[in-house]
């Protein structure tokens, strides 16, 4: 029954809500922050507003009946507040009958409110979507529910004053309506998880009324010889459905392995190129097997799944089928080997009929030939897509090229006339630049909001193992002047998976995150630095002048962060293994400072806060050009860079040896001090997320107090890229290492 609801949703009850002020104060919807306000609380709105007195005019009735049990939970486009600072009120509680109504005990009633204003452009109206089936019934009530809308005078508490005014469209219409205005978009889910919010439902409006004549009696009186005692009635709660808005996708990660009986099932290699081929196979077979064992679902899998007949409405409710070249290394094969399955919670299919319908699919390909779809265990390969990294980005780089309109389309040269149809570079930056513009507009086709800082696009790719924007239209239906590669670049972190263009539903399109440059901050000593001056001392000057800088940022008087000072609020320094905090190093031999984040020691993806605290440190450091070192003297810096392709702490090799001495992080006193040292180089290593290398003990001291300081040379089975910063003493430079000559 819901799917045909939802093939014949062919009209639309539009309500644009327009606060007169910029500020909202109500209270108690689970959105973000409290926000938007939820159907339900437009529903009493509605009711509130036309109410005369005590008595529901009945065409209202009817009309607020059908819109809670017909018209199903809408559509939300509303703008993105911003939260206030919050503050306490105390009023009256209105329940002056509990004091036998004298004014003069108004203050035993006195109770506090916390009021948390929303900033609001009040020109940017709050837009509720219904969808609903066009017969006359319906459009009757439609039409009622627009004339009250008229009558609606606030939204929220009390001082949310409001207006409304509503209109009845096509769905085409209305979509494209919501598409147009401003804000983000709130959809209703029928799985998965996600805020909820109160919806009205069948019985919604009797419940509403039952709770307003219960709440003209909740005092009663009831007399005990000469006294008499008043008693509180709450009245019942209303009946409202909490309805998810906004859930997260559903996804699953297939392998593409060789259909080996009785043996291992190794990883099957399928073209970049071909990525339009591997989805169009993939696509029809699972749809296949869906409509042969759901065949009243027929109609809804060639739209959703395949995409025939699909509406504009359709477009965010669509499975997508996403090949992922492997990356990760600039020199790592391309090929596709993992198919991405997602599917939106719009989508009216159930996720566990496309699991099954794709799991144990046959394909055939050119080298790929008997090749099975397995779920993945190994979902690590998501990561480098900003897929399940719980974390954003802001540059991204297509893997497979986005395909843009025919507007955006590069002007072809016959190759046979190449020298007589060559473009000026005029032309070329004119067809970038309209090219960048149509990046804007597929974002927005996205739904993604993200402020964007800039963009890039060409036809070459953006990894020497790439494939030219060109090749992948061969054997679609894209011309290939409509293929770019693009970067873009946000101005806030984006999560992945990130799909864009009109080849986003075959597998074209697809970006991924750039992790850009080296994350270190490198000072040049160009002066001041005492001939005897100690690298642990400086490295604590460096430690103190970069507390001391982002205490200023941040104001005086706000406890700095454990990211900053390696200790927790009461002073105690960190505890737990991975110590994620910023390391100080004072590399003297090559005439600098450098401050190390946490990620960049353990080799993993920065998470959002230790960002968020990474710029707070970029910006708290930009000028800084003295550093009172003490006995160490007066240093002159001079800001620098890391060039990881020739630095011998941040390039890459097999062969490390120290440059500042290494100090265990435990002594097991029953061990030569030589053994204790390679033991206690594998545990760190190890929690470094490096490989187990040979370890070689150049020299080993023992110190007056039993401590060991050792010099040691590293060897890896592969290649490790810096820096290799291990021990005790690494967050003040100790157990810093460089690539062997």
């Amino acid at each position: 029954m819901a799917v045909e609801i939802e093939r014949t949703a062919d009209r639309m009850l539009l309500i644009r809500i327009h606060f007169l002020d910029d500020r909202y104060h109500g209270e108690g919807d689970a959105g973000l922050d409290g926000w938007p306000p939820s159907p339900a609380r437009l529903f009493q709105a509605l009711l509130a507003g036309n109410a005369v007195g005590a008595r529901l005019p009945p065409e209202c009735a009817a009309a607020l009946r059908w819109l809670e049990s017909e018209a199903g939970p809408p559509e939300i486009r509303a703008q993105r507040p911003l939260v206030g600072l919050s503050y306490t009120t105390f009023v009256p509680n209105n329940d002056l009958d509990a004091k036998g109504g004298d004014p003069a005990r108004i203050a035993d009633i006195r109770v506090g409110k916390r009021i948390r204003p929303r900033h609001i452009e009040s020109s940017q109206p709050l837009i509720y979507g219904w969808r609903f089936r066009a017969d006359g019934e319906s459009e009757q009530a439609a039409g009622v529910v627009c004339a009250m809308a008229e009558n609606l005078y606030q939204l929220g508490r009390g001082v949310d004053l409001a207006w409304a005014w509503a209109e009845i469209l096509d769905a085409e219409a209305g979509g494209a309506a919501m598409d147009a205005a401003c804000g983000a978009v709130w959809r209703p889910s029928a799985q998965g998880s996600g805020p909820a919010l109160s919806c009205p439902q069948l019985g919604s409006l009797e419940s509403l009324v039952t709770r307003f004549d219960a709440h003209r009696q909740r005092f009663s009186t009831v007399k005990t010889g000469r006294k008499s005692k008043v008693f509180f009635t709450n009245p019942p709660k209303p009946r409202f459905l909490q309805v998810t808005y906004n859930a997260s996708a559903a996804w699953r990660l297939f392998d593409l392995r060789a259909d080996h009986e009785g043996g291992r099932r190794p990883l099957r290699s399928w073209p970049q190129a071909r990525a339009v081929d591997l989805v169009e196979q993939v696509r029809d077979a699972a749809a296949a097997k869906l409509a042969a064992a759901l065949p009243e679902q027929a109609g809804l899998i060639e739209r959703l799944l395949i995409g025939r007949g699909a509406e504009s409405g359709d477009k965010a409710r669509r499975v997508r089928l996403l090949p992922l070249p492997s990356i990760g290394h600039e020199l790592t094969n391309r090929s596709i080997r993992r198919l991405l399955v997602t599917a939106p919670p719009e989508c009216p299919l159930r996720f566990g009929d496309l699991d099954w319908a794709l799991s144990g699919l046959r394909i055939n390909g050119v080298g790929a030939g008997d090749t099975l779809l397995v779920r993945s265990d190994d979902v690590s390969m998501l990561q480098r897509y900003g897929v399940e990294a719980g974390d954003g980005y802001k540059c991204w780089r297509s893997v497979t090229p986005v395909v843009l309109p025919e507007s955006a389309a590069r002007r072809r040269i016959d190759p046979d006339r190449r020298r007589g149809d060559w473009k000026p570079g005029s032309e070329r930056v004119a067809e970038e630049e309209q090219a960048c513009g149509a990046v804007l507009q597929a974002l927005r086709h996205a739904e993604l909001s993200a402020p964007v800082e800039g963009i890039r696009v060409q036809r070459e790719p953006f990894s020497p193992k790439g494939v030219r924007a060109d090749a992948f239209a061969q054997g679609t239906r894209f011309a290939k002047e409509r293929l770019w590669h693009v970067e873009i670049r946000f101005r806030n972190l984006v999560e992945g998976p990130l799909v864009l263009g009109d080849g986003r539903y075959l597998g074209l399109g697809l970006l991924a995150p750039e992790h850009e440059g080296t994350d270190v901050l490198a000072f040049h000593i160009a002066g001041g630095l005492a001939p005897a001056a100690r690298p642990g001392a400086v490295a604590a000057a460096l430690r103190r002048a970069v507390m001391a800088r982002v205490q200023t940022q941040i104001g005086q008087g706000r406890p700095l962060p454990p990211y900053f000072t390696g200790h927790q609020p009461d002073g105690e320094p960190l505890r737990s293994g991975a110590h994620r905090h910023l390391a100080f190093v004072a590399d003297l031999a090559r005439d600098r400072l450098l401050v190390i984040p946490p990620h960049l020691l353990e080799r993993r993806y920065p998470m959002t806060w230790e960002r968020e605290h990474w710029g707070l440190l970029t910006t708290a450091l930009d000028g800084m050009d003295d550093l009172r070192a003490g006995a160490a003297g007066r240093l002159r810096l001079i800001g620098g860079a890391v060039d990881p392709d020739r630095d011998l702490v941040f390039g890459t090799g097999r062969v490390w040896e120290s440059v500042s001495d290494y100090r265990p992080t435990r002594h097991a006193k029953k061990s030569a001090p030589e053994a204790a040292v390679v033991e206690d180089v594998l545990r760190e290593t190890r929690r470094g997320r490096l490989p187990d290398p040979e370890v070689d003990v150049l020299s080993v001291e023992e110190g007056p107090r039993g401590g060991l300081a050792g010099r040691l040379r590293l060897r890896f089975a592969a290649a490790q890229r810096g820096p290799v910063l291990i021990g005790r003493t690494r967050h003040l430079g100790g157990g810093l290492f460089r690539l062997a000559d």
